[in-house]
Parts: structure tokens; sequence; C-alpha cells
């Protein structure tokens, strides 16, 4: 075999492990989970937390819309779990400052549930951080007939 024979050969060889190596299916194992994003245009808070989920790997759309009391009127969300945002993500929604490990928790463990909030605009909530303080907060499950549950606490 000549030179360049020896090289294609090894060069073959070489493709065919790293494809073993990665798979076939890297690309798509690493896939981002979409989410929809609802947001007012003048909040910036909005926009923090959507960096955070996408530094978390969501690929999202960020919606900007004058008539958020519309949306979460459409989606089901209760006025006392209320926040500034409203997103969707596999059928679920996620209201305010949701960490995104408990937007992941939540497309693991699918729960019988209509979405998950965090009322308000908790301070150190992801998106809502200022220095080195962080309030407590709960982020709660909610069903669509108005049942809510603890889904998470933060220090």
């Amino acid at each position: 075999m000549n030179r360049r024979g020896l090289i294609a050969k090894l060069m073959a060889v070489g493709m065919v492990v790293a494809i073993a190596l990665l798979g076939p299916s890297t690309a798509q194992a690493q896939a981002a989970t979409a989410l929809t994003v609802y947001r007012s245009p003048t909040c910036n808070c909005c926009g923090h937390w959507v960096d955070h989920m996408q530094a978390a790997g969501f690929a999202v759309e960020d919606v900007v819309t004058d008539d958020m009391e519309a949306i979460k009127t459409q989606y089901g969300v209760p006025e006392a779990l209320a926040s500034c945002h409203t997103a969707l993500v596999e059928g679920y929604v996620i209201e305010g400052h949701v960490p995104a490990s408990d937007v992941r928790r939540l497309l693991s463990k699918r729960p019988a549930v209509l979405g998950i909030a965090a009322p308000g605009m908790p301070v150190g909530s992801p998106g809502m951080e200022t220095g080195d303080r962080v309030d407590p907060y709960t982020v709660v499950s909610f069903t669509a007939n108005g049942e809510t549950a603890t889904f998470a606490e933060h220090p």
C-alpha cells in the first residue's frame, strides 16, 4: 500500500472511532429544549431570566408583548402566583423567576400539573440578582383546577 492509501485508511479508521466514541446522536442528545417566554417590553429582569435559561441550555423564543394579563389568563396562571413573565416548555407553564434546575426537574419527573411558579419577584432568584442578597423563596406547582403544592424551596 502506498503512503497516500495508508493515510486514507488511517483517516477512515479515525472517523469510525470518533463516531463510535461520540455516537451519531450526540448532537441530538445535546439539542436545546425549546422554551417560549412572554414578557413585557419594559421588564429588564425578564431578559436576565432569559439569559439564565439560555446559559442552562434552553433554546429560548423571546416574545415581547404589551398584554401579559391576556397571556397569563390564556395559559391558566393563577393570579396569586403571577410574576412578570410567563414561559411555555413541553406542555408546562413556567411563571416567573423559576431556576433552570427546577424546570429540568419538572421535565424529568413530568408530574400531572399545569406548571410551576416563583410568585412575585424574589430577590436573588435567576434574573433578580442584586449583589449577594438572596431571599428565601418557594417554587410551587399548580394545576388547572387551582391546586398548589411546594415544588422546591430555595434558601
